[in-house]
C-alpha cells in the first residue's frame, strides 16, 4: 500500500487503479467511468459490523421485552436486535411498536414479524419524520434504540429534547476489516467514505506513506481524520458544483487522463 514519488501539487498523474473502501454494488456510475477512461476500479470493505455477544450485551443490564416500542435506524439494527432477542429467549409482546426510519427498514422487518400482529410505523429519512407517531404514544412507551458502538447522536439529541422515555442498547460495533492481503498492492487512488475507513488503513498498515497515491475523501468528518493524519486530500466531494464523489472522481481524471 506504499509508492515512491512524492506528489507534486498541480500536478496530475495518470490514474489507471482506484480502490473504493466500499461493498462492491451491483450498479454505480463508477462503472462507467472505469469504461471511460480505462480504468480498473476495486471494491474492498474497509470496516464492517460484528455482532455484540449475548454474554456482553446482558452487562447492559437491558431487558428488550420490557419495552414497549423499538426504534430502528437500519437494517443492521434489524438484524441484530432480533438475534439477541432469541439468543437471549427475550419474547417481545405482540403490542409492541415499532418505528422505523425508512421505509426500506419497516420492510425488511418483515423478515422478523408478522405485519398484521404488529404496528410499524415509518418515515422518510429521519427520526423527526417519526416524530408526530412517536408524540401519539409519548405517555404510554418506554423506546428501546438499537444501536452500534458509535451510537445514534442525531436521534438521541431528538428524543431527549423532546423528552422520550427511551434507551440506547448498543448490539453490534463497527470494527476494521481485515486488508493484510493487500499490504503488497498499489493503487493510484483511495477513496475513503468516513473515518472509520481512515482507522482501518492505519489499524492495517501503521507505517502507511502516502507517497504518490492520491486520496479522495466524501465529507468533511473524512476529510478531518485524513488531515489528522498529515496525508494530502486530492480529490474532495461534496463541494460547491461537486454533489458525488464521482463527479469529483471525474474532473480529476479529466485532467490527469485521456478519455480511451
Amino acid at each position: 500500500m506504499t509508492t515512491n514519488v512524492k506528489v507534486q501539487e498541480g500536478i496530475f498523474k495518470t490514474v489507471k487503479t482506484i480502490l473504493v473502501s466500499q461493498p462492491k454494488p451491483e450498479r454505480s456510475p463508477y462503472y462507467e467511468l472505469e469504461k471511460r477512461y480505462g480504468l480498473q476500479i476495486d471494491w474492498r470493505p474497509f470496516v464492517h459490523v460484528e455482532g455484540v455477544e449475548a454474554r456482553d450485551f446482558r452487562k447492559q443490564r437491558i431487558r428488550p421485552e420490557e419495552f414497549t416500542a423499538v426504534i430502528f435506524n437500519s437494517k443492521n439494527a434489524v438484524d441484530h436486535f432480533f438475534r439477541l432477542c432469541e439468543e437471549m429467549r427475550a419474547k417481545m409482546s405482540q403490542e409492541t411498536k415499532y418505528f422505523c426510519l425508512t421505509e426500506t427498514i419497516a420492510n425488511y422487518l418483515q423478515k422478523f414479524i408478522i405485519y398484521r400482529k404488529r404496528k410499524v410505523f415509518s418515515g422518510q429519512r429521519s427520526i423527526q419524520d417519526l416524530g408526530h407517531y412517536m408524540k401519539k404514544h409519548k405517555a404510554n412507551e418506554r423506546f428501546l434504540m438499537p444501536c452500534s458502538d458509535l451510537g445514534a447522536q442525531e436521534i438521541a439529541t431528538y428524543l431527549d429534547e423532546q423528552g422520550f422515555n427511551w434507551q440506547d442498547a448498543i448490539m453490534y460495533k463497527t470494527v476494521s476489516s481485515d486488508l493484510s492481503d493487500l499490504s503488497d498492492v498499489t493503487y493510484d487512488v483511495l477513496v475513503f467514505f468516513s473515518p472509520l475507513e481512515i482507522k482501518s488503513l492505519y489499524d492495517n498498515f501503521p507505517d502507511f506513506l502516502q507517497n504518490d497515491t492520491r486520496i479522495a475523501v466524501y465529507g468533511n468528518s473524512t476529510s478531518k481524520a485524513v488531515e489528522e493524519r498529515g496525508l494530502t486530500i486530492n480529490i474532495k466531494a461534496p463541494v460547491p458544483d461537486v454533489p458525488s464523489m464521482t463527479t469529483a472522481l471525474e474532473l480529476y481524471l479529466q485532467k490527469s487522463n485521456k478519455e480511451v
